[in-house]
């Protein structure tokens, strides 16, 4: 393999080419499931008709035309390279970004490789006696994030392939109304587009989590919940009243000093995530909640939002 070469015929820069095989080597992949049993995969997964009649229709059969020989490798390197850190924590790039408008073998190259991490995400979870049901309920998260790269029109959500590979590697929970993510001293919390954010939820969420993680991994030791978002902003209490629900999560937390994210902007992840677009003008936004018209108001007003951190004791 030819990185050079390789990089080309995939239109990404040959460093990226390079990345992959110097984190994949020769260490061991993992086989796709069977193309017959993978419409039943896709359901469990919670994976759009839209989405799943697509990854059906490039499905890398050893026949098809439409996989190349680099891409077979990209894909078998990178679910190779995810493999190798399963256990990780830390967020992890599967491979570069391919170009989205050559067809489903290009634009789910990535998905493909997730599914074929399904059964190696569910023994390591059955080897720490989690339960099927977490487990299903975690990895369905592939189905949510492809419903809101849909929705967007691929304007967006680079970090989904990072984002992945945090629940293929056993490192993230779906447990209730949050995620929970196995970050060193701290386990950090994740706010899943799954409903509202009440106090009764995220209590209830919590607590589970206070019992799993001691349970499950009884040799890590974690001393608060931590979270990073644009929702722990304190301007959005100059919009929100006191009782809603964003405001109440808020006061759960110790925020730490305000630092800009290298390589985030609070603005483009409000929009990403109150609006699901990222080209639409302010003008043209829906204003039919308190929040959307607060996110549209502030920017409206040459303001900008932050992205914030703060943290909790278990």
């Amino acid at each position: 393999m030819n990185p050079a070469d390789t990089a080309a015929r995939l239109a990404v820069p040959v460093e990226e080419v390079e990345r992959v095989q110097r984190l994949a080597g020769d260490r061991p992949s993992a086989p796709l499931p069977a193309a017959s049993d993978a419409p039943a995969i896709l359901d469990r997964l919670a994976v759009p008709p839209d989405d799943a009649a697509e990854i059906m229709a490039g499905w890398p059969d050893p026949d098809s035309p439409h996989w190349t020989p680099e891409l077979r490798w990209l894909l078998d390197r990178s679910i190779a390279l995810v493999r190798a850190d399963l256990g990780g924590h830390g967020w992890l790039v599967p491979g570069p970004e391919l170009p989205r408008d050559r067809g489903p073998a290009w634009r789910h190259l990535y998905v493909y490789a997730y599914l074929a991490l399904v059964d190696v995400a569910m023994a390591y979870h059955r080897d720490h006696g989690i339960a099927d049901a977490v487990s299903w309920t975690t990895l369905a998260d592939l189905g949510r994030n492809l419903a809101i790269d849909r929705r967007m029109r691929g304007e967006g959500w680079p970090v989904m392939r990072s984002w992945l590979t945090l629940h293929t590697r056993g490192s993230l929970y779906e447990l209730g109304r949050l995620q929970y993510h196995r970050a060193g001293a701290t386990i950090d919390l994740h706010i899943p587009d799954s409903g509202p954010l009440s106090p009764e939820a995220i209590d209830a969420s919590l607590d589970e989590a206070r019992a799993f993680f001691p349970r499950h991994f009884p040799d890590e030791h974690y001393t608060a919940f931590a979270c990073g978002s644009w929702l722990l902003d304190p301007q959005l209490a100059e919009y929100l009243p006191e009782d809603s629900n964003i405001i109440r999560f808020q006061r759960r937390f110790e925020l730490e000093p305000y630092e800009q994210p290298e390589g985030l902007d609070a603005d483009v992840e409000v929009l990403r995530f109150v609006f699901r677009t990222l080209s639409t003008p302010l003008d043209a936004l829906p204003r039919r909640t308190v929040l959307q018209r607060a996110i549209i108001d502030h920017l409206a007003a040459g303001h900008h939002w932050q992205w914030r951190r703060g943290r909790f004791p278990l």
